[in-house]
């Protein structure tokens, strides 16, 4: 074969397989069976990168991975807004795939078994609150952008039947972080109205769909319009621009003071919401984007019996459960967009922007 046939068809095998260029490549000595996003310094792009396959140690599984999804801390974390960052690592919390290997016989999961992870682990004993060794998937482990994973076999649950691979690894951390906010610590009840700030991330879009399928009257802010109009498309009675200073007198005139808040801003906006919320109310956030309240009127506090909740990701009931709502009522989790994992740094930069109404996806396999 000449030497330019022999360039013609390299050419053709990475334009076919989305293998990244590499000086050293030869085609008769590479292995293309382990593909990382590997984060190797701080505010600078992933580079993707060939690894050893991953060997599983006993109660470990290897996931060959079908999809990702993005969430902030993956962002966070490139721009070292973490806390106990260490580089090189794989980025990624959320995934499914199908198990490679087993650790040992004793896993009740078999090789070729459709899963989804739970990115939350050593949750600890009680539901109230993690405990202190809790931590997430993708720091300080590797994570999911990549072709394979290792997870303990408890954190491991069955593939949702109803869900395509992009769906499915779109659900596990906004999905229980959401389901936990609305349900374990908001006590959502059907015929609550509930106030849903910043439409448009995955947490606040997941609440959406749980709170309607819950029986919820419910209401969202976001400066995009386009979002808003989205959010009323998914079930919610309407919205407003949370930029115009008389937002929440639109939303007490439309349906009055609301039961439940669903918060991740806090900020200079936390005393509108305790304004709005009605006697008995719940204010629950998960995420203080904007810092801490400069603001706080404690009095309305008091005298309006307002419970102020914080809620972080979710224990395994909650994911459990979260897995048995979701399926229950066919919720689909929205996804925004899906990227193949070779431009996982134009999905990061999609994020940084918060462009997107839903979840943002990475294509590992097939994708169907």
């Amino acid at each position: 074969m000449s030497l330019r046939i022999q360039a013609e068809v390299i050419a053709l095998y990475l334009r076919c397989t989305e293998l990244p260029r590499m000086a050293s490549f030869s085609p008769l000595s590479w292995s293309v069976d382990m593909r990382a996003a590997v984060l190797s310094d701080l505010k600078q792009p992933l580079q993707i990168e060939q690894l050893d396959d991953l060997k599983p140690k006993s109660g470990e599984v290897v996931v060959e991975l079908q999809a990702a999804a993005l969430n902030r801390r993956d962002y966070w974390v490139t721009q070292g807004m973490y806390p106990g960052i260490r580089t090189p690592v794989t980025l990624g919390s959320d995934g499914a795939g199908v198990v490679a290997s087993l650790g040992d016989a004793g896993s009740q999961f078999e090789v070729g078994q459709p899963v989804i992870i739970n990115p939350g682990w050593e949750w600890g004993e009680k539901q109230e609150a993690h405990s202190e060794k809790f931590h997430i998937l993708g720091m300080p482990e590797n994570g999911t952008f990549a072709t394979q994973v290792v997870v303990p076999a408890c954190y491991l649950h069955r593939k949702p039947n109803y869900l395509n691979w992009h769906e499915a690894a779109a659900l596990p951390l906004a999905g229980v972080t959401a389901y936990r906010a609305l349900f374990s610590q908001g006590r959502i009840a059907s015929g609550d109205r509930v106030l849903i700030t910043g439409i448009g991330g995955g947490v606040a879009t997941f609440a959406l769909q749980y709170a309607v399928a819950a029986g919820a009257e419910v209401v969202v802010t976001s400066s995009s319009v386009a979002k808003i109009e989205r959010a009323v498309r998914y079930g919610a009675k309407m919205g407003v621009d949370y930029r115009l200073t008389d937002w929440p007198d639109q939303i007490r005139a439309e349906i009055g003071e609301v039961d439940l808040i669903i918060d991740s801003a806090g900020g200079d906006g936390y005393q509108q919401l305790v304004d709005l919320a009605a006697p008995g109310a719940r204010i629950v956030n998960y995420g203080a984007t904007t810092g801490p309240p400069k603001k706080l009127d404690i009095f309305k506090v008091f005298w309006k019996h307002l419970h102020l909740i914080g809620s972080s990701m979710g224990s395994p009931d909650d994911f459990r459960r979260m897995l048995e709502f979701s399926s229950e009522n066919s919720i689909k989790p929205i996804v925004d967009g899906v990227f193949p994992l070779m431009a996982v740094n134009e999905a990061l930069d999609r994020m940084k922007d918060n462009r997107q109404f839903g979840k943002i996806v990475l294509e590992i396999g097939d994708g169907s």
